[in-house]
């Protein structure tokens, strides 16, 4: 079953344009989720919105957004007034600068979405836009409206295709230096070094998606595997398990002799 489009318009530099479709990179789809249950009926719980002073419900029509300037007053404003302020243009990526790839620094990087044609016909100027930017190592920088969100983005050539990724804002991302300034300047030490890289090597694999696997995930999924197995079966007494809790590590006073133990134990293990 085909992925249905997430965003439909066109990408445009200059004269150029072409119609692209927009589907996200990542997707969740397949974590486990729960809803709330009343546990004496097992009926879904379902929320409502309640005035915070009187307690009494309120009505969809009379909820509205609200800008707090003091303890108790608010300015609201109205969807009309929340929508002038988007992008005029939501159907259409103006590429308006570029910018080398490795001057935009990693933390800016928020959603990944691929973007593809979405007509045969444009696929020589998408094509055009995305082979230009790979030849100069460069990406593009646009905005979009995502969600009623207007978002800058930044579109990279990868393979066939295009990541667009949303940046953050500017005031979502924070200076490094208060977290890192009182971390010593001093060097590695000398001795130190080679054990460290030795590790290094001996640890090294190429990259695998189940390095970034959830565990959590796999167990919740066992769990409820295990719950439908004694919803169908007869009743049986359930067997008392025990949590088994890891012992905590002791803490390491000399660093040269750690290192020495863990490289003499790769050598041991003789892995490659």
């Amino acid at each position: 079953m085909a992925l249905r489009p997430h965003w439909k318009g066109y990408l445009k530099l200059s004269l150029v344009t072409c119609p692209v479709q927009m589907m996200p990179a990542t997707s969740e789809n397949e974590k486990v989720r729960f809803h709330t249950l009343n546990r004496q009926t097992q009926n879904r719980v379902v929320s409502h919105y309640v005035d915070a002073v009187t307690g009494k419900e309120v009505n969809d029509e009379d909820e509205v957004k609200g800008y707090q300037t003091g303890e108790h007053d608010y300015l609201i404003l109205e969807d009309e007034e929340l929508e002038n302020v988007a992008l005029e243009s939501t159907k259409t990526i103006d590429i308006e600068v570029f910018t080398p790839r490795d001057s935009v620094d990693w933390i800016w990087l928020d959603t990944p979405y691929y973007l593809s044609p979405d007509d045969p016909v444009g696929q020589e100027a998408f094509s055009v836009i995305r082979d230009a930017m790979a030849a100069e190592n460069m990406v593009g920088i646009s905005r979009l409206v995502i969600s009623r969100r207007e978002r800058a983005v930044m579109l990279e050539p990868r393979g066939k295709g295009i990541v667009l990724w949303t940046l953050r804002y500017g005031d979502e991302v924070r200076d490094p230096q208060p977290y890192f300034e009182r971390i010593d300047d001093e060097t590695a030490d000398n001795e130190l070094m080679p054990l460290v890289q030795q590790l290094i090597k001996k640890q090294t694999q190429h990259w695998n998606p189940k390095m970034a696997s959830d565990p959590v995930q796999n167990r919740l999924l066992d769990i409820i595997e295990a719950k439908k197995k004694l919803m169908k079966a007869p009743a049986r007494t359930k067997a008392k398990g025990k949590n088994k809790e890891e012992p905590a590590p002791n803490n390491v006073i000399n660093i040269m002799d750690a290192l020495r133990k863990s490289v003499e134990a790769e050598n041991r293990s003789g892995r490659h």
